[in-house]
């Protein structure tokens, strides 16, 4: 059995920042700071809880057989929220398939995300109108694929005018585990080379499945942007603050078109790589421990709480609204039927082709064939 040893850098280590500390209270930084009010820090708890909610129930969901699978975000949600709510009405995000947060953030309806892992949808939600890529399996992959959209938004002039409502920004998630992929390492060389307007936002949760961080870096992973040419910044991950007005700050200056900024979100992993992985098998329940006091959730309401921004009423309201929430996509995950073959027509082309009209309607006309004969030849799943 393994324990990953790396060291936890601490609230006064000029490497990390942290404008909330564990025990819930604001501290200063030299160089950034959080300028919203209890109400949005109100706003961002809510957020972090609906967030933890649909992981929990989407969880509960997996191990009774309605998932095929699912990959938590447990322990991540400031890093997700915090980012995503710094994000500007023209940004576009690039997720891995774990920014359940920032999927909350962008708008986009949870049941699209467990439409996905049911295997109903190979993800449904419109991508435009929520400036939302679709989930990423292949580790790192999304980061090339954020980088272009990046140098398009430079060459379409849509960087630096100055106009903040015309200036956009990429952000581009990743794991520490894909820091270790060649993919990785080419965008950031195309983003400094063409100063494309991105942020790297690495989820640093410490372990790449069962492979500790120091086994993939000698060095902090926010370190290895110098060798690239542009600023790296580590942050208290579990500070929703923090997260948020270092992510802003990066944001802008990609919007200015100062270019590319690599964020290393320095958080844990509380749940399982995914709903298949064991974590008892390569690590302790002590390290576990250790960061359940870091808990991102509980040092907001622990602010809030000591300054009497909210009260227990307000706390009890976005929990019955958690609770809400959860039985409705859990009725809604339920009520997701598998899709015809027919429909796959549907999403061949924006519009569909003569040709293409003329395929759908005869391979209709062949299941049509088999009406009554309970082949499930429509594609549904029944029998053969």
């Amino acid at each position: 059995m393994q324990v990953s040893d790396s060291a936890v850098p601490g609230p006064n280590e000029p490497d990390l920042v942290q404008l909330l500390t564990p025990e819930g209270l604001r501290v200063d930084h030299p160089l950034y700071s959080f300028s919203g009010d209890d109400e949005q820090i109100k706003s961002f708890y809510r957020d972090m809880v609906m967030t933890r909610r649909v992981d929990s129930e989407a969880t509960a969901l997996q191990r009774q057989g309605e998932l095929g699978l699912w990959a938590s975000c447990l322990g991540q949600e400031a890093a997700q929220v915090g980012s995503g709510r710094a994000l500007g009405g023209q940004d576009f995000v690039f997720p891995t398939y774990r920014e359940h947060g920032v999927a909350w953030c962008q708008g986009v309806d949870p049941v699209e995300l467990l439409a996905l892992f049911r295997g109903t949808d190979l993800g449904g939600w419109d991508t435009k109108a929520h400036r939302f890529h679709l989930y990423t399996i292949v580790i790192g992959s999304q980061t090339l694929h954020a980088v272009g959209y990046a140098m398009g938004l430079e060459r379409d002039g849509l960087v630096g005018t100055g106009d903040p409502d015309r200036d956009a920004a990429v952000i581009g998630y990743l794991g520490d585990g894909a820091t270790s992929q060649g993919d990785v390492s080419e965008a950031m060389v195309f983003a400094s080379s063409y100063n494309a307007p991105i942020v790297f936002l690495c989820q640093n949760n410490q372990w790449a499945i069962s492979e500790p961080i120091e086994r993939q870096s000698r060095i902090p992973l926010y370190k290895r942007a110098a060798g690239f040419g542009f600023p790296g910044v580590r942050v208290d991950g579990n500070d929703v603050l923090a997260m948020h007005a270092v992510t802003s700050d990066a944001l802008e200056r990609a919007r200015s078109g100062n270019g590319p900024t690599f964020i290393e979100a320095y958080t844990y992993r509380m749940g399982a790589h995914t709903t298949s992985d064991d974590p008892t098998k390569y690590r302790l329940a002590d390290e576990l421990e250790h960061w359940r006091l870091k808990d991102p959730i509980e040092r907001v309401r622990a602010y809030l709480t000591r300054s009497g921004a909210a009260d227990d009423a307000f706390f009890a309201g976005v929990d019955d609204e958690a609770a809400a929430l959860a039985r409705d996509l859990r009725a809604r995950c339920l009520a997701l039927t598998a899709p015809s073959l027919v429909e796959a027509f549907d999403h061949v082309y924006a519009t569909k082709t003569p040709l293409l009209v003329e395929e759908q309607a005869a391979y209709a006309d062949y299941l049509a064939s088999f009406e009554g004969a309970g082949s499930g030849a429509d594609g549904s799943g029944g029998e053969r």
